[in-house]
């Protein structure tokens, strides 16, 4: 029975050192995601400025009329975990990847956000030719998203809107605590982006105008578009990955709760059966002293 209660107690000391971790996790991951929250809505603003710098250049200039794509290389760009404690965040994210790239004659080059989306991926049967590690805080989107404009660029020898079609697949928020998978073409950028007037039309009575030369203001242009929207899927994918760490680790929370008080009704329930075995004894004690006393 004294083993018993024993086992219990030391069982409850390990519920209660594992709730604390889990709580801290839960806490560390609601911290962590509002950097990233932050990270995406300014760079949603700076990519609309971006744009209104495109609507004002095609406003000035006139609509234009990007060369066709012949024989672009396909390339994907997945943004994935590295952090664990997040589901099956990594898997479905390679699922999608892999049914994107089988759309692809041929199959597709694949550039990869994280060591485990790397595994991910080889198990769906992509092979990614390079593995970049994730942003370690808010700061390091803007480092990751520059290395991969480098790398498509690369790529591209230079003429990434001629030469490769870029899609980023990356993991979003969606309704009710919910996440979703996201399929985002970025190259060969959208013919309506610069050349149908009804969207992209100078929407003021103010004329634009610049001093520079145009065709190098287009490249600077269309360079921070991709640079707004490789950024703009690093910051949401991590602020979904935290967000999926924070609602398991509170499932979690519960689990521990549930079981702790398993456990400690458990531990109640000896606990009395132990008092009631001692107090037994020392009734059949004494009635035993009693009628010994009372022999002649």
């Amino acid at each position: 029975m004294t083993q018993t209660l024993e086992a219990l107690s030391r069982r409850t000391a390990t519920l209660t050192s594992i709730r604390g971790i889990v709580h801290t996790m839960k806490t560390m991951s609601a911290i962590n995601a509002v950097p990233y929250e932050h990270a995406a809505r300014s760079v949603e603003s700076y990519h609309q400025t971006v744009l209104s710098g495109l609507r004002a250049f095609v406003a000035k200039t006139g609509p234009i009329a990007m060369p066709a794509a012949a024989n672009a290389e396909r390339i994907l760009v997945v943004f994935g975990s590295d952090h664990g404690l997040c589901g099956n965040y990594n898997e479905v994210l390679a699922v999608t990847a892999r049914t994107e790239a089988s759309r692809v004659d041929g199959g597709a080059r694949v550039l990869c956000v994280g060591a485990r989306m790397n595994d991910a991926l080889s198990d769906q049967g992509l092979s990614p030719e390079v593995t970049l590690l994730p942003p370690a805080s808010a700061d390091g989107i803007g480092r990751l998203a520059s290395d991969l404009v480098t790398r498509l660029d690369e790529i591209g020898g230079g003429d990434v809107h001629n030469r490769i079609a870029v899609t980023l697949v990356f993991t979003r928020r969606a309704g009710k605590g919910q996440r979703e998978p996201v399929v985002s073409p970025l190259l060969p950028l959208a013919p309506s982006l610069l050349s149908d007037p009804g969207r992209v039309g100078w929407q003021s009575r103010s004329l634009p105008d610049y001093t520079m030369r145009a065709m190098p203001l287009l490249a600077a242009l269309l360079r921070n578009h991709i640079f707004a929207s490789v950024f703009h899927a690093s910051a949401e994918a991590m602020v979904t990955e935290n967000a999926a760490r924070l609602a398991l680790m509170q499932q979690a929370e519960q689990a521990v709760d549930d079981r702790l008080e398993e456990v400690g009704g458990q531990f109640r329930l000896v606990r009395q059966d132990e008092i009631t075995s001692e107090l037994m004894d020392i009734i059949i004690g004494f009635e035993a002293l009693k009628k010994k006393s009372s022999a002649p």
